[in-house]
């Protein structure tokens, strides 16, 4: 690791615990069934070195949220199938066809705007089974066996998104189940009309985790491959044993005493009950980092906890390190991660800042530098 590098702050990726998560969730199901989710920069992780590496993991199938996500895996020599779960311009067909990209059918009257462009396209159609966001009504079997009629377009998988999968409630185990159930009747009634329905898919990572009875050519695998799940209150039901990918550091670059009374940081929201010895961190908002955290969450530093004092600025944070001995001016601070026998994870900060895991990582600036660890050794990359 360059020290220089890292005296502000920045990412450890470990494709060690990525490689665990793998192999757990292979107990479960095929690595030729995984198809990994790499939108949003791969949740934070760094698209491009990921998908390197699951490619070497032997991993085929890729999930991304755009045309230009899929662009930058494809000049980055990722050969698998690429899936673009979002909406592309059908204008911009013929960058579809250039890079060999699978495009999500949102619904009939795009699969035509697509068809009309001329180009050889491949593609999935997106069924609404009632999350009610993208695709064609289950329902409507005349409009869903339409997109089989296209010249231009070759039909090669079908898809649907659970919506509550994460849930644990009644009402929404069995609205899970409904989906589950539309969804299984439309594939076998598309069979019987003969239709080349190629690849089926529907479950995302609590898809698999908390319904792993149900088999699909997919799994589209996203924050659980990661090691992370999506809030507190929405564990796996499945116990396999999931380690977190990312951690997040910076370092001490100022310290100040101040004394009782004194106010801290943009409008003056933190006042000190005593005298008190203040820790500056180069890491803000702008990195990712929530704002909302202001005067409620935690760093470690020594393996204490030392309590985040003031609002988050832009680029820096203020802590109070009273209480911690030795600190000095350099010393590590562990925003993510474990450090000696305390940690802290990414669930417990979405909790405070009343979001979700996923959102957390997935706005990681691009500014922080990303140290990928694998069996012991740092490679250091700006990915």
């Amino acid at each position: 690791m360059n020290i220089i590098d890292t005296q502000r702050s920045w990412i450890e990726i470990d494709f060690n615990a990525l490689h665990h998560n793998l192999d757990q969730i292979c107990t479960l199901v095929s690595k030729k069934t995984i198809m990994a989710v790499i939108k949003a920069d791969a949740y934070g992780h760094g698209a491009i070195a990921i998908a390197k590496d699951l490619e070497a993991y032997g991993i085929e199938s890729f999930a991304v949220a755009s045309l230009d996500e899929a662009i930058v895996l494809r000049e980055n020599n990722i050969q698998g199938m690429i899936l673009i779960l979002g909406y592309t311009d059908p204008r911009l067909a013929y960058l579809l066809n250039k890079y060999q990209l699978t495009q999500t059918l949102i619904d009939l009257d795009y699969a035509k705007q697509l068809d009309q462009e001329g180009y050889f396209l491949q593609g999935h159609i997106k069924i609404d089974s009632g999350m009610h966001r993208l695709g064609e009504d289950y329902h409507d079997i005349n409009r869903i066996l339409a997109f089989y009629q296209f010249s231009h377009l070759k039909i090669t998988g079908i898809f649907s998104h659970l919506c509550v999968a994460d849930s644990s409630l009644q009402e929404d185990i069995a609205f899970t189940q409904q989906q589950f159930i539309h969804f299984q009747k439309l594939i076998e009634s598309l069979k019987k009309r003969h239709c080349p329905i190629g690849k089926v898919h529907i479950q995302s990572s609590y898809g698999l985790l908390n319904y792993p009875k149900y088999h699909f050519d997919y799994v589209r695998l996203g924050i659980a491959m990661y090691g992370v799940a999506s809030s507190l209150d929405a564990p796996y039901q499945n116990q396999i044993h999931l380690r977190p990918v990312l951690s997040l550091y910076s370092r001490i670059i100022h310290i100040q005493t101040y004394h009782q009374g004194d106010c801290l940081g943009y409008g003056r929201t933190y006042h000190f009950s005593r005298d008190s010895k203040i820790a500056v961190i180069p890491i803000g908002y702008a990195d990712g980092y929530p704002r909302q955290l202001s005067n409620q969450q935690n760093v470690l530093i020594h393996g204490f906890f030392a309590p985040i004092v003031g609002r988050i600025c832009m680029d820096q944070l203020m802590v109070d390190i009273t209480d911690i001995p030795y600190v000095k001016i350099g010393d590590k601070v562990t925003l993510i991660g474990h450090d000696h026998n305390n940690s802290i994870r990414v669930e417990e900060i979405s909790e405070h800042a009343q979001t979700i895991s996923n959102e957390i990582l997935s706005r990681m600036g691009k500014r922080l530098p990303k140290i990928y660890i694998e069996k012991g050794c740092f490679n250091y990359a700006k990915i």
